[in-house]
C-alpha cells in the first residue's frame, strides 16, 4: 500500500491537521474550565503527538517536527484568518508562504532514514 517512508508523511499531515484542530479549540475551553472543549482539546493533542510519533519511526525527528509545527502554525493561521476574521496583511501572508516553502523544503531534502 504505501512504503514505509509515505506513510511517515502520512501520519505527519494527519499530526498536522489534528494540530490544527486542537488550537482551533483552545479559546473555547476558556482556559480548560470547560469540560467538553477541554476534552476535545486533549484528544487531538494526544492524537496529534500519537501520529506524530508513528512518522518519527521512518522521517528523521528534526524533519518531522519541523514539519508538524509548520503544518499547525500555518494551518491554524490560516483558520484564524478565514473563521475568526484576524487580519490577512500582505506581510502576514508573506511569512506564512516562507513558512510554507521551509516545510516544503524539508520534504524534498528529507532523507528516507530515521536517525
Amino acid at each position: 500500500m504505501f512504503s514505509s517512508i509515505s506513510s511517515g508523511w502520512f501520519f505527519l499531515l494527519c499530526a498536522g491537521l489534528s494540530e490544527i484542530c486542537y488550537a482551533a479549540i483552545i479559546p473555547r475551553t476558556e482556559g480548560f474550565t470547560r469540560l467538553w472543549p477541554s476534552v476535545y482539546c486533549a484528544v487531538f493533542i494526544i492524537i496529534s503527538l500519537y501520529l506524530l510519533s508513528l512518522a518519527t519511526r521512518t522521517l528523521p525527528i528534526g524533519t518531522a517536527y519541523a514539519v508538524w509545527v509548520g503544518i499547525g502554525a500555518v494551518g491554524t493561521a490560516i483558520y484564524g484568518i478565514a473563521v475568526l476574521n484576524e487580519p490577512a496583511h500582505l506581510a502576514r501572508i508573506g511569512c506564512l508562504a516562507l513558512i510554507v516553502g521551509g516545510v516544503i523544503g524539508l520534504k524534498l531534502v528529507s532523507s528516507s532514514t530515521a536517525i
